[in-house]
């Protein structure tokens, strides 16, 4: 299938989240991960996908001129937008649980980006799925909270983990692109390679 499609390409994976890391071995395809510390700042005036390819184009940028010919390499990034704003990942507690509450008994898109880098081009796609959640308690937040310690995830939560059981009462749209890679999106692009 793809994998042997793709036989003549080396995939790099710019990423250090193991969720995107893992979907890229679900996917069964052969890559390498590359890391770089790149600041995350947007221009305020950026909206909801806005931010996301803008984000994901940034930190492909870092790798300019380091890339090797048939190289992809594969940046992401993804948001919670909410009431006009972007929900990013938090920055302690209290800020986790302000955000639950916030998504509490509403829906919010959440948004992600993926460019595809070589050295002849960039590609960057992006995908919005909309998730409602049921009323959140005080007791259910903090206790997810607690036990998950969701600190490194957009808008304060892992739909796969025990909040999404609990307080995703639907989800429009791909299920994996809240987890942080719309999987099909990306495996359709890299079909589309020769």
């Amino acid at each position: 299938m793809l994998k042997q499609k793709l036989e003549k390409y080396t995939l790099i994976l710019a990423s250090g989240s193991p969720r995107r890391q893992q979907f890229f071995k679900d996917l069964d395809l052969d890559f390498e991960i590359r890391l770089k510390d790149v600041e995350e700042i947007f221009p305020p005036e950026l909206k909801g996908s806005q931010i996301t390819d803008y984000l994901a184009e940034l930190k492909a940028a870092a790798f300019e001129g380091e890339l090797k010919q048939n190289e992809i390499l594969i940046t992401s990034d993804t948001i919670v937008w909410h009431n006009d704003k972007a929900l990013g990942k938090p920055k302690d507690e209290e800020d986790a649980f302000n955000i639950l509450k916030s998504l509490s008994n509403t829906t919010h898109d959440v948004i992600t980006s993926v460019c595809f880098k070589t050295n002849e081009k960039s590609v960057v796609i992006n995908e919005t799925t909309k998730v409602t959640f049921t009323v959140l308690t005080d007791e259910a937040i903090l206790y997810y909270l607690k036990n998950y310690k969701p600190y490194d995830k957009a808008g304060a939560y892992g739909i796969q983990e025990w909040i999404g059981f609990v307080g995703v009462a639907k989800v429009e749209g791909s299920y994996t692109n809240v987890m942080g890679l719309p999987t099909h999106r990306v495996y359709e692009y890299l079909s589309t390679l020769d």
